[in-house]
């Protein structure tokens, strides 16, 4: 334990995402030994987000205005939505240069024994774009783990009554480069089910 604020520092560093104790510790010394104009370039960056940086009216994603520069986007396909967990969620999409469609970032994943229910996520927005932006097909784009699989699992649900409305999920499969070896079941299975025609 250190004194003061160099433990507070460390202390609040390390309840950051992915930071762990000693992670936490030594960016904690390398802002002590940084130069004042690093910290406080630093600073301005933290100030900056927390002030300038608003959720977009139609998505949810991150944006310095009521609209994303995606949802802003006329060459953006309106009917084709691709909805998400989070925000970076978006960014792992479009560096695939893959999709032309619109987002929708649901703001987390159900997690029931989180408290995190349907009312918790953007669900209703969800809905009420495809009643009002005519939107033809939903892709669910959720993470590969319990909470991701249940959410997709209650949107395909959700969804399915919609006149007209194509609900597709992401393939999953092998990784490029992988061995079959070293696939778990689950990985395997999912690729043999959800192939195609070469």
């Amino acid at each position: 334990m250190y004194e003061g604020p160099v433990q507070d520092l460390i202390d609040e560093l390390g309840r950051l995402p992915g930071v762990g104790p000693k992670s936490a510790q030594r960016i904690a010394f390398h802002l002590l030994a940084a130069e004042t104009e690093d910290v406080t370039r630093l600073q301005d960056a933290l100030q900056s987000v927390k002030e300038g940086v608003v959720f977009c009216d139609v998505c949810g994603n991150v944006s310095e205005q009521q609209r994303c520069r995606i949802c802003l986007d006329s060459r953006r396909e309106p009917k084709l939505v691709c909805v998400v967990e989070e925000p970076k969620d978006v960014l792992a999409i479009e560096r695939t240069r893959e999709f032309r469609g619109r987002y929708h970032v649901l703001g987390g994943a159900l997690d029931p024994l989180s408290g995190v229910g349907p009312d918790q996520l953007r669900v209703r927005e969800l809905v009420n774009r495809i009643g009002t932006d005519e939107v033809t097909e939903v892709i669910i784009a959720t993470d590969p783990n319990t909470e991701g699989e249940a959410t997709a699992t209650y949107l395909v649900r959700l969804l399915q009554d919609f006149p007209g409305l194509s609900v597709t999920r992401l393939a999953s499969g092998l990784p490029m480069g992988g061995d079959l070896e070293f696939a778990d079941e689950m990985t395997l299975g999912r690729a043999l089910s959800g192939r195609r025609t070469a």
